[in-house]
């Protein structure tokens, strides 16, 4: 099948040309068509496979055919992304194909001053790529209206409908039109998730391109056992004897990439790191010179684990594992894109088992265990624990309820007896226990 088989404009076909892309692949060959034909879609496969085309080039066509507005062109398709590295990667992509129509993309996100968003919207928007939160932002100032948006799209939608982004979609659904077309877009979906996103649509269509939480079968997966302590020299030690490649490392914390960025760079490795507390500017130039191949290293937070398109990456280094298994599997997908080969390499502590585990159990096979010697871990892996069971113990606390210092009995040192010979009241008591009527239970 061609692109052009899918009934798309010309002038969407010359762009597509331009970039050399010639074959849709699966999920673009099922999703294209249902969007035209102006269904609600909720699409799944896995990362690397093509979903921003698959709902970008059917909506940019659908949006040239209508009649152009009169005046101020307010947004009619509206995207919504996580991050805001994949709003520019996304809005970029449209810019790309929608370049022979004469239409205005815009990417919306916060770390940027207010005011250039501002005179964007004077100017005119037709497709407005956003992160919700400075979305809302201009929403409440009345800089941006909603109320012409036609096409609505939620991009990584597991992450967008879950707890953390579910209110601030629910405020932007409200300045959005009822009648609309709906797309849901995601390498995973929880049944959890499901049931939200289907709040949101009518009748969707579902395509689903590959099993369930499916990663690319060109990754090989290895795990490293080690203590914690030691899990920044076998990086050093794996960096170095591949000098040549660019890695991608995940971290648990900003404060902690940070810190690992530093020690590489103390070791000889030149390194960055990108996180959510640096500022827009730092994290594009960033991501930037390691997509050019400028900056060989890149450590980074999860931010960095959806949705991103860095070109034959071949490797990905889980130096903490991820909290969340699903996670894993899109941390890994910035490797192995396009049907290219990669290499997943995760270090693994002693009470990071059970979250090896949980992993094993998303992506439905074993992680192979390769024990460097030089790094063995002091005590075995165990992934028939809980996460955390086999984490090793701190101090015990205090004990509560022991007898004061003082040798005086308990509640005597601390409430003194309100009249003579009544009995003294614990913090805590019943009023009950003051009278000396004592209740069962």
């Amino acid at each position: 099948m061609t692109f052009e088989q899918l009934g798309l404009a010309p002038a969407l076909l010359r762009a597509l040309a331009d970039y050399g892309y010639e074959t849709p692949t699966p999920i673009q060959a099922q999703a294209i068509p249902l969007v035209l034909a102006g269904h609600d879609v909720l699409g799944g496969a896995q990362t690397g496979t093509g979903k921003t085309a698959a709902f970008g080039l059917p909506l940019l066509q659908k949006l040239a055919e209508l009649p152009k507005p009169q005046g101020l062109h307010r947004p009619r398709v509206l995207v919504l992304t996580p991050t805001r590295e994949l709003a520019v990667q996304v809005s970029d992509n449209l810019r790309s194909y929608a370049k022979n129509l004469r239409l205005n993309v815009t990417a919306l996100f916060g770390g940027v001053g207010m005011q250039p968003q501002v005179e964007a919207f004077r100017r005119g928007v037709d497709v407005l790529v956003a992160c919700p939160g400075r979305l809302i932002d201009h929403l409440d100032r009345g800089t941006c209206k909603l109320g012409e948006v036609q096409m609505l799209v939620l991009d990584e939608a597991d992450r967008m409908l879950d707890m953390g982004f579910l209110p601030s979609i629910k405020r932007i659904m409200k300045h959005v039109p009822h009648q609309r077309q709906t797309l849901l877009f995601s390498a995973t979906f929880e049944p959890r998730i499901k049931a939200l996103a289907l709040e949101f649509m009518k009748d969707p269509q579902q395509v689903q391109v590959a099993a369930q939480n499916a990663v690319a079968e060109t990754i090989t997966h290895r795990a490293h056992p080690v203590d914690g302590a030691k899990k920044r020299d076998l990086l050093i030690d794996i960096l170095a004897k591949r000098h040549t490649e660019q890695v991608l490392v995940f971290g648990k914390t900003k404060h902690g990439c940070n810190r690992l960025a530093e020690q590489l760079e103390n070791a000889g490795l030149p390194a960055l790191a990108i996180h959510g507390n640096k500022s827009q500017a730092a994290r594009q130039k960033a991501l930037n010179q390691f997509k050019s191949g400028k900056t060989r290293i890149l450590v980074a937070t999860d931010v960095a684990a959806r949705g991103l398109d860095i070109p034959d990456l071949p490797l990905v280094i889980n130096h903490d594992l991820p909290m969340v298994a699903e996670d894993y599997i899109h941390r890994i997908g910035r490797t192995g894109r396009n049907g290219a080969t990669g290499e997943a390499i995760s270090l693994v502590s002693p009470d990071e088992g059970g979250l090896l585990r949980q992993i094993q159990k998303v992506l439905g096979r074993e992680i192979a265990m390769e024990v460097v010697q030089e790094y063995a871990p002091s005590r075995a892996i165990r992934t028939d624990a809980k996460p955390f069971d086999n984490a090793p113990r701190g101090p015990r606390p205090p004990q509560r309820n022991r007898r004061p210092q003082s040798g005086k009995p308990r509640g005597q040192e601390s409430r003194p007896h309100v009249q003579t010979g009544q009995k003294p009241v614990r913090d805590g008591q019943r009023q009950s226990h003051r009278s000396g009527n004592r209740q069962a239970g």
